[in-house]
């Protein structure tokens, strides 16, 4: 049984042993009803190819309080984005596929850049940022909801537990995060336990009390890629094009919504996903290049609040970073043990060892250029600067999946 302790500042919801998914779906159900759902599906090609999407799409056929579910494809040539469009056709829903690199979407990408605004590198942040900016072209959904297409574990449950939050009028949360547990016969989720939170933990020792870092440190797996919001942050959140996509997702919330109207919810037993290879040698690379993008996001974030950086402040914070990591990898192997499952404590030190040369090149970038890559813009901006572009995404959409 899963423990019931709210920490942080973040509203917890807990998996507390009962089965009542029937239960809850029956009443998503009937809120889906005055407050639509649109499910966004970040898909690669290659995804169409593996085992888990099959599993995610026999899974989608039986959910009805979905209205529409938008595949946003990533990199495809015209017969890849047609197979994807027969792929997902099976789907009960209406289903558009967003072909990102079709004539159409290139055409609209250059219109938005041609006016200063950024839409970010090739990938699934802008990819995700494309969709909202379809289903808000609709003018017809409360909620947006979000997973990934590589999950192995997948069930319906995890979509049903995940929208409730958001759509059920009684709770009405703006954001909601899902969690879960990551372990195979070891721990897997190497870069949220031994890069996000201990560097959590390393700023607020040298800061003292922050509230973004309190929110931060409230999030049971910061890095989860599962989400469920109303319409409404999806219109003026901004978010990174590359691996800070979480972490800058949160900053967002953090900064355009009350925290009482943020939650996150326990959505599965065990996820299993496709593992990044560590490429501790590779700094573009993997885990590693996911560290550097992580910390950049989180770095920037606290310049915005008003944190003041210096090369001394590095400095102290990887010495920091270091042994807070250290002290928490002793409690994994010990955690591991009390459990019977493998821990390769030379594996872990290598983790740690990368991702304090990670944090080592975020913060020499920090230095030399605290801006950095600009944000996606946000959709009131894009607006705001092209009144008539939502209609024009909607229509080439449209076409597209003729």
């Amino acid at each position: 049984m899963s423990d019931f302790y709210q920490t942080g500042v973040v509203a917890t919801f807990h998996r507390l042993g009962a089965d009542n998914q029937a239960s809850i779906e029956t009443k998503l159900e009937q809120y889906a009803g005055e407050r639509p759902i649109a499910l966004v599906l970040p898909s690669l090609y290659s995804e169409l190819q593996g085992q888990a999407l099959r599993n995610i799409v026999d899974e989608l056929k039986k959910v009805s309080y979905i209205k529409e579910v938008v595949v946003t494809l990533g990199p495809a040539s015209e017969k890849e984005f047609k197979e994807a469009k027969s792929f997902f056709s099976v789907l009960p829903q209406k289903t558009r596929v967003i072909w990102n690199n079709g004539k159409r979407m290139k055409k609209i990408y250059k219109a938005i850049e041609s006016e200063d605004l950024p839409t970010g590198l090739e990938g699934k942040g802008r990819s995700a940022w494309m969709s909202y900016g379809y289903v808000l072209s609709q003018h017809q959904f409360s909620a947006i909801a979000l997973h990934d297409c590589d999950i192995v574990t997948y069930s319906k449950d995890l979509l049903t537990r995940l929208c409730y939050p958001v759509t059920n009028p009684s709770m009405d949360y703006d954001f909601c995060k899902g969690f879960y547990t990551r372990v195979t016969d070891k721990m897997h989720g190497r870069a949220t336990r031994l890069l996000v939170t201990p560097l959590i933990r390393a700023l607020q020792k040298i800061l003292g009390y922050h509230p973004f870092l309190v929110f931060f440190d409230s999030f049971r797996y910061i890095l989860a890629g599962e989400f469920s919001m109303d319409v409404n942050l999806a219109r003026i959140n901004r978010i990174p094009g590359d691996w800070g996509l979480e972490v800058g997702t949160l900053a967002e919330v953090y900064r355009n919504t009350s925290i009482n109207r943020v939650c996150q919810v326990d959505i599965a037993n065990n996820y299993e996903h496709k593992h990044q290879a560590l490429s501790p040698e590779d700094a573009s690379k993997g885990l590693h290049k996911m560290s550097v993008d992580i910390c950049k996001s989180m770095f920037r974030t606290l310049a915005s609040e008003g944190v003041i950086f210096s090369d001394g402040f590095f400095k102290t914070l990887m010495a920091t970073y270091v042994r807070t990591a250290q002290d928490m990898l002793k409690r994994y192997e010990d955690d591991a043990s009390v459990n019977g499952l493998l821990f390769d404590r030379h594996e872990e030190s290598l983790a740690v060892e990368t991702f304090t040369q990670g944090l080592k090149k975020a913060s020499e970038l920090i230095v030399k250029d605290p801006l950095g890559a600009p944000l996606i813009a946000s959709w009131d901006r894009v607006t705001a600067a092209i009144p008539g572009i939502l209609d024009t995404i909607r229509e080439s959409v449209e076409v597209d999946n003729s």
